[in-house]
């Protein structure tokens, strides 16, 4: 039994906590951000996108020539490219990291920021895009012999990828949303289907929702789930809670903070898309959910990103990721308010514990044991 641990990177030093510092793509600071992932242990680290961030894919290659083991799984939102080109590009930089690339499905659930760049679908549309843009991309990253496609967003004629991924048979899919139409288009797609952290009843429905749409959609397994949260440590609880009500102070301060790694505010007044809605839903029901789950950070910044945190000692939040891998919650994506100093500290402090109990309970059991 194990499960996987996904980070997150950026180009320059940013959180709701911290003002944007440096230049906006600072090499420097993005080798030592892989470097602290890589030596912490995490499996793979979110390149994030956004209408005013950096590339992801060129991200995701300079951080790959600058590590040996970690992987990349690159944000991308279908009907930017044609899907035979980022097909291509994913596959070039398969070969490029040693297959070391994955792709992160992200439709879009603010019709500002796709305005931003030249998209002015709807959202049912731009599910609906996704769908056929994935169903291509697949495609080429697998075909063994030349295909057509004629759907109603995307028409192309003699496909035949001379790249193709490392990996076998295909780079991974990730997909994120919380609204129906993502349960559907997700639950055909996904290999990992990407949640925000709420409480426990709740993401048991998303979870079941999905693996739902997967059976109607002719799967015979459900994708993996991935939930992210922001763990907020302390050495005992008393200095968790006052590190967490320290944070909360000084996102409140700053109004909501800017975005959690772009800088910028991602929308003004309500959140237009449904996973914002639902971390803000589950603020205003209570502020503290099962063992460790803490609402008020999601609520202060207007749950713009995933930002519901996970408070208390190592052990605590430790307990907290495992009642969600208890529910089916097999890649765990955490991040912190101090994002670089967070990082190093969960690989000291937390994944070992994670992994260290899913390795007891995966352990036989010693001969004799049940006489």
């Amino acid at each position: 039994m194990s499960v996987e641990f996904i980070g997150m990177i950026g180009t320059q030093h940013v959180s709701e906590i911290h003002p944007p510092t440096g230049p906006a793509v600072d090499p420097a600071f993005v080798r030592h951000f892989v470097a602290a992932h890589e030596e912490a242990g995490f499996d793979r680290v979110l390149v994030g996108h956004s209408s005013s961030t950096a590339d992801g894919l060129q991200v995701a290659a300079y951080g790959a020539a600058h590590s040996d083991r970690l992987g990349f799984l690159v944000a991308h939102r279908p009907g930017f490219m044609a899907p035979t080109l980022a097909a291509r590009a994913y596959a070039t930089l398969d070969h490029f990291s040693s297959g070391r690339v994955a792709m992160h499905v992200i439709s879009g659930g603010n019709d500002a920021e796709q305005r931003r760049d030249g998209d002015h679908l709807d959202k049912e549309a731009r599910y609906a895009r996704t769908d056929e843009y994935l169903e291509v991309v697949k495609r080429t990253w697998t075909a063994e012999a030349p295909f057509d496609h004629d759907g109603t967003y995307y028409r192309v004629q003699d496909v035949d990828a001379a790249v193709r991924p490392v990996q076998n048979p295909r780079i991974p899919v990730y997909f994120g949303g919380s609204s129906a139409a993502a349960y559907r288009v997700g639950g055909r797609h996904a290999d990992v289907f990407a949640l925000w952290g709420e409480p426990l009843a709740e993401t048991a429905e998303q979870i079941a929702a999905v693996r739902e749409a997967a059976v109607a959609a002719g799967r015979a397994a459900p994708p993996g789930i991935s939930v992210s949260f922001r763990p907020i440590l302390g050495a005992t609880e008393e200095k968790a809670w006052e590190r967490a009500h320290r944070v909360l102070d000084r996102i409140v301060a700053a109004k909501g903070g800017a975005g959690s790694f772009t800088g910028k505010k991602m929308h003004s007044g309500p959140p237009p898309n449904v996973g914002s809605q639902r971390l803000l839903a589950a603020a205003e029901r209570g502020e503290l959910h099962d063992r460790a789950l803490w609402t008020p950070t999601a609520a202060a910044s207007g749950a713009a990103g995933n930002s519901t945190a996970l408070v208390g000692t190592p052990e605590t939040v430790a307990a907290a990721l495992l009642d969600y891998v208890d529910i089916g919650v097999t890649t765990l994506l955490i991040r912190g308010y101090d994002p670089l100093d967070d990082a190093a500290d969960y690989g000291r402090e937390l994944l070992p514990l994670v992994r260290g109990e899913l390795a007891r309970r995966s352990a036989p059991e010693p001969a004799g044991a049940r006489a």
